[in-house]
């Protein structure tokens, strides 16, 4: 059972904001868990949560607003700048792709609403960027760490806390 819940947390966090597939893949299989099921789980966690983001996007754009005003404080403008930068330079396309390691993707999908990019078009790249992301993550934790497993004699660190001795 505690497997589950292992997989469980790996799409917990890939669902949540700026916890990546960039960083929960590694973090998964360094745990001791299969490569291809924590990238499929990590996937479906995070592109699930960006599609809900995109079809919800006038609450979620009403909702920063109102929180930002509570707070007193603008938007974030260093990350809004850096996004905007690329957004003129590279589009959409460039948006999505360097969105999961620069500002999190779900927040790249708003920058891109805002920006003037159709739901359509959001979704597919963010689609695109996050599984080319997933995949190259998957294939690089399980050489990577399997390597570091090799030369450790470890299996991972939450097989490492689950052993009973």
């Amino acid at each position: 059972m505690s497997i589950y819940i292992a997989y469980l947390v790996v799409f917990l966090l890939a669902a949540t904001p700026f916890f990546e597939v960039v960083g929960v893949i590694p973090i998964g299989v360094a745990a001791g868990l299969s490569a291809l099921p924590v990238t499929l789980i990590a996937f479906s966690g995070n592109i699930l949560t960006i599609w809900l983001v995109i079809l919800m996007m006038d609450r979620v754009k009403a909702s920063l607003e109102k929180r930002n005003e509570k707070k007193g404080k603008a938007a974030s403008e260093k990350r809004g700048k850096r996004a905007s930068s690329i957004w003129k330079r590279y589009g959409l396309p460039g948006l999505a792709l360097v969105s999961p390691f620069l500002i999190g993707s779900h927040l790249g999908a708003v920058l891109a609403m805002s920006f003037g990019g159709t739901r359509k078009q959001i979704a597919f790249w963010m689609t695109f960027s996050v599984l080319g992301w997933a995949v190259v993550m998957g294939i690089a934790s399980y050489y990577g760490i399997d390597f570091l497993f090799s030369q450790t004699g470890s299996e991972g660190f939450l097989a490492d806390l689950l052993e009973t001795k």
